[in-house]
């Protein structure tokens, strides 16, 4: 699925890390936060989808770190520990939003199985938030200032890999 000096994201569940590659270089890694409740890939089941994905859009640039998304577009507000006071059930999408798209028909495309309609993203999240541990609803949670240094070196439509 990848051709000769592409660049992809290599996403393992298991290790809970990221790797942006091409070839057999590594352009760029960081820790990760996957979903609590595992690998999955139907509507609704809280889990983190597999194989092979495209980003369908990112989202963000310019923004300052810490700025809170909800539906994809700012909020003005800039994350803090008052604000996570204030509303201790939100899960905080910081900072930038890769929004992934799936590739496989029947697997994470279409269906009750569509990764771009689950909402599915690598985003920012409180950079208190354990790296390394499977904690997320669904998304790829990243630190922010890993998030920051990723960002501009992806565009849409590059390859993602989410394996276990």
């Amino acid at each position: 699925m990848i051709e000769t000096n592409e660049q992809w994201l290599d996403i393992s569940l298991s290790d809970q890390h990221c790797w942006l590659r091409q070839s057999e270089q590594i352009l760029f890694e960081a820790d990760i936060s996957t979903a609590l409740h595992g690998a999955g890939e139907e509507n609704g089941s809280g889990c983190t989808p597999r194989g092979w994905h495209n980003i369908r859009a990112c989202i963000g640039k310019g923004e300052p770190i810490n700025s809170v998304f909800v539906g994809r577009r700012p909020t003005g507000e800039i994350f803090s520990a008052k604000l996570a006071e204030q509303f201790p059930n939100r899960d905080w999408i910081l900072t930038r939003i890769i929004w992934l798209s799936g590739l496989e028909v029947g697997k994470n495309r279409l269906g009750n199985v569509d990764t771009m309609r689950r909402y599915i993203y690598i985003h920012g999240c409180p950079d208190s938030s354990p790296m390394g541990q499977a904690l997320s609803h669904g998304c790829i949670r990243m630190h922010n200032q890993d998030l920051v240094t990723l960002y501009p070196l992806v565009t849409p439509g590059m390859k993602v890999w989410i394996h276990e």
